[in-house]
């Protein structure tokens, strides 16, 4: 067993600082969780800087389809060598109140903010890949503190804001195991430790597998569960019967099948071999999340249209600080053998009987009318389809995601 702070598996120049006077936010701890302030030192980001100025480009694209222009990329990282700030980033990590603890032998680093509101409801925010938790960077304020941003004081949340193992300043597996079902049950012991007996949880990406895993565990203090990204899959019958709504979202889920996922099916089969480009090449790194980024947010292939760029890069940071490129593709292909979480596509799975919210954004590569979600979730407390907005849900769209998760829980409270 390691020690709650253990450091491990993180670079030396990652290791925490030493904890001065406990700020605002700071909360009662119990023993197993304790502060972990993120201090990454300045010759780290000066390495990083001199790798990004000595890339080695490929040739240009010869078509605009094979994936992020030379051009594109090559601006990203020449603002990420000379004008970009991570302290930026490192500032909001640790002024939420950023904190590790060890849960089945896996150290665990995440965000918690209290609330002011005496009444706040504890809510876990579920990241998925390649997100991070600087992806609910613009949710925290709002949910916690709903009056200091216009809202009412009754929609106030306590927020838990994990990072998976093998993603951002969490502990690495070294063996075989860790899919979305081992991390939910892994969130719900968190939520237990901090004290949480009545929570409510939300997701996207890989983000809705840990959500939904939780949800179908049912555990003891659970009240809701909502998503950005549905896990529900049209079975023959619906796809013959699909309205033009729904044709449109099964057109966009096998557009993305036959053309964008890729990095997907690589992940999934061969984690370590493009790990070893992720580890050594931020400018690989880069182009490898950039594309996502460029897929599948509702920005016509502009994604610094939609989130600012420097915030892209604060998340690809999140994979490049803490060497998780390989560790975090490595979910992919725990996915393909995670029996326990696999569902069966085109079949109707048992109701899900904990109540649920959905948010459909355009932009997103799965999406689900709700009839669908109807024949699958015992309590739809929430459906909106949005008109703008894609997978990047907490980063193009926080206002609306905001006001999707404080209706969805109205009702538990």
């Amino acid at each position: 067993m390691t020690s709650p702070i253990t450091t491990s598996s993180l670079p030396e120049e990652l290791a925490p600082v030493p904890a001065t006077a406990a700020p605002a936010h700071a909360v009662a701890l119990v023993a197993e969780v304790q502060p972990f302030p993120i201090a990454v030192a300045g010759a780290e980001l000066e390495q990083l800087a001199h790798r990004l100025i000595a890339t080695r480009w490929p040739h240009r694209e010869t078509a605009a389809d094979q994936g992020p222009a030379l051009d594109e990329i090559r601006a990203l990282c020449d603002h990420w060598a000379t004008d970009y700030d991570w302290r930026r980033a490192e500032r909001f990590i640790n002024e939420t109140g950023s904190y590790r603890t060890e849960i089945d032998g896996m150290g665990v680093h995440f965000l918690h903010a209290r609330s002011p509101e005496p009444d706040a409801m504890p809510l876990l925010l579920c990241h998925g890949w390649p997100g991070s938790i600087l992806e609910f960077r613009h949710l925290v304020g709002p949910l916690t503190d709903p009056v200091a941003h216009g809202g009412r004081a009754e929609d106030a949340f306590d927020v838990v804001v994990p990072s998976m193992p093998g993603f951002g300043f969490s502990d690495q597996p070294v063996t075989t195991g860790w899919g979305a079902s081992r991390v939910a049950d892994a969130w719900i012991e968190l939520m237990r430790r901090l004290g949480y007996h009545d929570w409510v949880a939300q997701g996207g990406d890989w983000g809705s597998s840990v959500v939904d895993a939780i949800s179908r565990r049912n555990p003891a203090g659970l009240r809701g569960i909502h998503t950005n990204l549905p896990l529900v899959f049209p079975t023959e019958a619906e796809v013959r019967d699909a309205t033009p709504d729904e044709q449109r979202m099964i057109a966009a889920a096998q557009r993305y099948r036959a053309t964008l996922d890729g990095y997907a099916r690589e992940q999934a089969t061969r984690p370590q071999t493009i790990g070893y480009s992720l580890a050594d090449s931020p400018a690989g790194l880069a182009a490898w999340i950039y594309t996502l980024f460029q897929d599948v947010t509702d920005s016509g292939g502009r994604p610094e249209t939609v989130i600012d760029r420097d915030e892209i890069l604060d998340d690809i940071m999140m994979y490049w600080l803490p060497n998780t490129g390989a560790s975090s593709a490595r979910l992919y292909w725990e996915a393909e053998r995670d029996v326990s979480g696999a569902q069966v596509i085109g079949a109707v799975p048992a109701a899900n009987p904990v109540p649920a919210g959905f948010s459909i954004f355009p932009g997103e590569a799965v999406q689900a009318s709700r009839r669908w979600v109807e024949r699958r979730y015992t309590t739809v407390l929430h459906y909106r389809q949005h008109e703008r907005g894609g997978h990047f849900a907490a980063l193009e769209q926080p206002a609306a995601l905001t006001d999707d998760i404080r209706t969805t829980f109205r009702a538990l409270r």
